[in-house]
């Protein structure tokens, strides 16, 4: 009898659970050494998985650019100079010491420089952060090889291109450490650079361009390649010097108990019970923090400075503030806002996540735009409370809602009044293109056998007409974006499985509100459920992946056409 052989989709699901198994080993044995066999093991399951974000990673001489430009922009400045690399809970050092806060471009998360080989990274999002951190060192390590390699010839020499690459790192004779070459030496550094990374010349000055956007010249991209470099040959040398990933046992004890969350829902109830608000019904959105403010309050306030046009909708406006020239307007619409009703809660309690909280009895009489086909609110204690929330990250989403949905603590007993639950985000898309809408009906929990239908209160037929590519079926919430790869996604896609996107999560929200609807009670077990994303890349398609760059104006049309859909429900 002759049994079938894997496929290469269920090989990359092997390899997805090997990672998913040895992080979780690796954090509750405190350690480990990239270069050691634990290190190997996370190594080998990449390059088994070869995700689509990862690009180039299978080849072993050139370098995976785009890559390496996208996890570089979510870790720490100065991280690739650093031999230790420690994962810490918050642990005071923010509030007690001197030490300078060091915040990714693309990740909000606190860092800190200990000393020049330790790099201390704060997690407060739960294991999905540390999934995140510990995906992005394994593949710079694995690059950082590759440069290693492509520094020595067959002899075991260092080549020309590394020594002028070090003579420009390191400035000549006369010139201070850490200076480039002069601007009329700038294309041989380049060309150093590119046979380094075994890439184009044009393919290197893009990924140049690309990090000068959010690093200066001193830790660009020469900076990046020079350092991972010279610490992977030094490990490879010297025994003493190996790199080393800890981490902290305050983090340990407190992963996956909700410190954080718990405390973060406290401001929230503190401020409803201040103002009085306990049994208003109440409308929560995760979604970014300026879409549904611009959208409830920026006809009223553009008019109010006069600076309203005759003619303009809502993405009019929506699309004016998202260029430099009228950035300035957002905050004027924001001090509006703070005048009619609108609540900031800054404190976020170490979740990152800011909220505002919306009293919709303040804009009677506004000027509201059209889209949102808003008749008379109710008044007194019927007019409803919208709070949003920024956007949570990956399992993070189940501690925040599932504390969010508790019921007062001074009412324990009392169903809350929550009429609707709405999450508007991004996701990888695998039936359409950048900037299309998924409005799905069930989150399938990759990895594991739970799976969330539900009824959606959005539908497509609500997107009709709106100008937009608009798509219904599963989404797939996954461990981490950076851990897909084509085989997987083609396997969701062309089953029965239906799946239009992945995100990271849907899954938790869903399965905070079901508990708290059916088994504990606390909200309606009719509360309206409304998920709707739009596409920021298409993983199945080359060069459309998330580390080919953001979405930029592309997004700005699908955030205020899902936020306007959003907002008249509510309203109505």
């Amino acid at each position: 009898m002759s049994f079938p052989t894997r496929t290469r989709a269920q090989e990359s699901r092997t390899a997805i659970a090997r990672l998913y198994v040895t992080m979780r080993h690796l954090f509750n044995r405190g350690y480990y050494k990239p270069s050691g066999r634990s290190g190997e093991s996370l190594r080998e399951a990449l390059y088994a998985l070869k995700p689509e974000i990862y690009g180039s990673i299978a080849d072993s001489e050139k370098v995976e650019l785009d890559g390496l430009v996208y996890i570089i922009d979510r870790l720490p400045l100065g991280i690739e100079e650093c031999r230790f690399v420690q994962l810490i809970a918050d642990e005071g050092y923010r509030k007690r010491s001197d030490l300078e806060v060091i915040i990714p471009e693309k990740r909000r998360r606190n860092c800190f420089r200990l000393d020049e080989d330790t790099m201390l990274i704060e997690v407060t999002r739960g294991r999905s952060e540390i999934y995140d951190i510990l995906t992005h060192l394994t593949f710079m390590y694995m690059e950082a090889h590759k440069i290693a390699r492509n520094a020595k010839d067959h002899d075991g020499h260092l080549t020309h291109e590394w020594k002028k690459l070090e003579e420009i790192m390191l400035g000549g004779e006369g010139e201070p450490e850490g200076q480039y070459l002069g601007l009329e030496y700038r294309d041989q550094a380049f060309a150093y650079l590119s046979t380094l990374l075994g890439r184009t010349y044009e393919e290197t000055v893009d990924a140049f361009q690309r990090l000068a956007h959010s690093r200066d010249e001193r830790h660009g991209l020469f900076h990046t390649v020079y350092w991972l470099g010279k610490l992977s040959m030094e490990e490879d040398e010297e025994e003493q010097l190996e790199r080393q990933i800890k981490f902290s046992s305050t983090l340990r004890d407190r992963i996956g108990h909700h410190f954080h969350g718990e405390r973060w829902a406290t401001y929230i109830q503190d401020l409803l019970v201040e103002k009085g608000w306990q049994n208003r019904p109440l409308h929560i959105i995760s979604a970014n923090l300026h879409s549904v403010v611009n959208s409830l309050y920026g006809y009223a306030a553009l008019q109010e400075m006069g600076a309203l046009g005759d003619d303009w909708s809502l993405y009019t406006v929506a699309e004016l503030l998202s260029t430099s020239e009228k950035r300035e307007w957002s905050q004027q619409i924001l001090e509006y806002a703070h005048r009619h009703g609108m609540y900031s809660i800054d404190r976020t309690a170490g979740t990152n996540i800011k909220v505002q909280v919306f009293d919709l009895a303040a804009i009677q009489g506004m000027s509201l735009p059209p889209e949102l086909n808003a008749n008379s609110l109710p008044q007194g204690e019927e007019a409803p409370l919208i709070l949003v929330m920024d956007y949570a990250f990956g399992e993070q989403a189940y501690e925040l809602m599932d504390e969010l949905l508790k019921p007062f603590e001074s009412t324990p007993d009392q169903m809350r009044n929550i009429q609707s639950i709405n999450v508007m985000g991004k996701a990888g898309i695998v039936v359409g293109d950048k900037g299309d809408l998924m409005i799905p009906d069930a989150h399938v929990f990759e990895g594991t056998a739970d799976n969330y239908p539900f009824q959606n209160d959005l539908t497509l037929e609500d997107f009709e007409g709106c100008g937009l590519p608009a798509y219904s079926g599963a989404m797939v919430t996954v461990l981490g974006t950076s851990l897909q790869n084509k085989d997987i996604l083609k396997f969701f896609k062309e089953t029965s499985w239906r799946v239009i996107g992945i995100e990271m999560e849907g899954a938790h929200y869903q399965k905070a509100i079901q508990a708290a609807a059916h088994i504990r009670r606390s909200v309606p077990q009719d509360v309206k459920v409304r998920y709707a994303y739009y596409a920021s890349d298409n993983p199945l398609i080359t060069g459309a992946t998330l580390a080919s760059g953001s979405l930029g104006m592309v997004g700005v049309r699908p955030t205020y056409l899902i936020t306007a859909k959003i907002l008249e429900k509510i309203l109505r």
